[in-house]
This record gives structure tokens, C-alpha cells and sequence, in this order.
């Protein structure tokens, strides 16, 4: 070991309190390896930023190719921390569930940070995360989606969605919610889906849950109004009343309606869904 890497290490190791000879001299001589040889990789990169515009071609371009790859473990080292150090917890599925729940999810958009947080002026056919579409047929959009982080003692959800609607030319704006391929695995006419959510709007809105479920070539759709006059909203939804082919379920949506939704603020704060079978009589 070269004396200058030793007097390093030797002082790093005082620095956080280290004894020679306790049984925790392992474990604090890998803290300090770690941040030597971050330290060293730091000022390798600082350097290559400082120099890039001066590099060669050559060097240029592998040093592109390795940022790239480095920056991709970075990001999704930042977006799992972000998730697990912000209240309420990020990446949070808990939420209160029926007795007899066998299924049970919280989309991405309420779960964790999304790489893209918001759109403005957003036109039809919109993806805000991979779960979330944003349809109208608006001539002109003068919509704009974000998500926000929820920050109040009572929020489950890390994150909540708002939905802002200035001149509405459209005659529909709906959003659409897909569900994962578990919520069709097992499913049968003896099963109760619930959504369960909590909406703030700006001014008294109607809101429509629409569930749809292709199952072959056809598609079930189930139609519940939600209940606005409460902020907690619950709305289940009997498959018995269906005429679902259990056998070919191949994929569950669901659209939220807004009827007339000009000059309006709207924010859901919290959307989960949980099945159940129905009790037996």
C-alpha cells in the first residue's frame, strides 16, 4: 500500500472514531475504502466534465458511452431513494383492504416520482408514467396534468394527481387508469372490484367510474357515479351482473368521466383498487 493511500486511510479512519483492534474494524474499514474510492471516482468525472471541451473524438465519445451507463443505475438509484426517504413514504401500497381481499393495487402515479411530472397544453392519447391516458377532444387543449407530493398527516399516498381545466371546448375528458395483468388473473363473476379514492375539486363536478373488462372480442362495461358529496369515495363493482367470460378475461381499465369540466380544478389525491369475492349466502 503506497504511504499516501496509508496516511489517507489512517486518517479517514479517525475521522469516524475508528479503534484498531475492535471487532467493528472491518466493517469501518469498508465505510472508508467506500468513500475513497467515490471520492476518486468523483474527481475522475469532474475532471472529464471540466476537460470535454478539449477531449479528442475518440475520448469523447467512450467517455459519453460510460456516463450513459452510469447515469442509468444513478437515476434509478435516485428515483428508488427519493421514494423511500420523502413522507409519506414513497413506493407506499398500504391502504385499508376488505376482508377476503385477494387482490390489491396502487397505480405508479400515486406510488412514487414519476421521471416526467407534469404536462401543460396536453393533447388526447397523453401518458402521464406508464398507467395513466389522458383523453378529449378538445380543439384547442388547455389542460395541464402534474403530479404532486402529498403532504398532509392523513394522506396513505406519497403522491396525488392534479388536473387543471381552463376554456373546455371538447364535449369528453376522461381519464383512463390500466390495470396491471393481476387484476385479471383468477377473476370470476363472484368478485367485487372496488376503487377506492379521494378527490378535491375547485367547484361542485360530476364524475363518472367507468369499468371496462375485454374479455375475447367484446368488452363489459360497468358505469357507477361517484359520490362527491364526501371526500374518502368508495365504489364497488359486481361482476354477477356481468355477462364476462371468465375464461377469456384479457384486460381491466378503468375511465374516470368528468362532465363539464371548464374552469375547474381537479385533484385526487389517493386511487386504489382491491378485489374481494362476494360473501356466500
Amino acid at each position: 500500500m503506497p504511504v499516501y493511500f496509508a496516511e489517507t486511510v489512517s486518517l479517514e479512519y479517525r475521522k469516524i472514531g475508528g479503534r484498531y483492534g475492535t471487532d467493528g474494524d472491518r466493517w469501518d474499514m469498508g465505510r472508508i475504502l467506500d468513500r475513497l474510492f467515490h471520492a476518486r471516482a468523483l474527481g475522475r468525472w469532474r475532471r472529464a466534465a471540466r476537460r470535454a471541451g478539449t477531449a479528442t473524438l475518440g475520448d469523447l465519445r467512450l467517455q459519453r458511452n460510460q456516463a450513459r451507463q452510469l447515469r442509468t443505475h444513478l437515476d434509478r438509484l435516485i428515483h428508488v431513494a427519493d421514494g423511500r426517504l420523502a413522507l409519506p413514504m414513497i413506493g407506499s401500497s398500504f391502504f385499508p383492504r376488505p376482508h377476503g381481499t385477494d387482490w390489491s393495487w396502487r397505480p405508479e402515479l400515486w406510488r412514487g416520482p414519476l421521471p416526467v411530472p407534469g404536462l401543460s397544453s396536453v393533447p388526447t392519447k397523453s401518458m402521464l408514467g406508464g398507467e395513466v391516458t389522458l383523453f378529449h377532444d378538445c380543439a384547442f387543449s388547455e389542460l395541464t396534468l402534474r403530479q404532486l407530493r402529498n403532504t398532509r398527516e392523513r394522506d396513505l399516498a406519497p403522491f396525488g394527481l392534479r388536473m387543471d381545466v381552463f376554456k373546455f371546448d371538447g364535449s369528453f375528458l376522461s381519464l383512463v387508469i390500466d390495470l396491471p395483468s393481476g387484476a385479471t388473473q383468477g377473476l370470476t363473476r363472484d368478485h367485487l372490484l372496488r376503487v377506492d379514492t379521494i378527490i378535491e375539486t375547485e367547484k361542485p363536478l360530476e364524475i363518472f367510474a367507468r369499468l371496462n373488462i375485454r374479455h375475447g372480442p367484446n368488452t363489459e362495461q360497468i358505469v357507477r357515479e361517484l359520490p362527491l358529496d364526501q371526500q374518502d369515495v368508495m365504489v364497488e363493482f359486481d361482476l354477477a351482473y356481468s355477462r364476462m367470460n371468465e375464461k377469456r378475461v384479457e384486460k381491466i381499465w378503468l375511465d374516470l368521466i368528468f362532465e363539464a369540466p371548464d374552469m375547474n380544478q381537479v385533484v385526487i389525491r389517493d386511487l386504489t383498487f382491491s378485489r374481494h369475492r362476494r360473501a356466500a349466502i
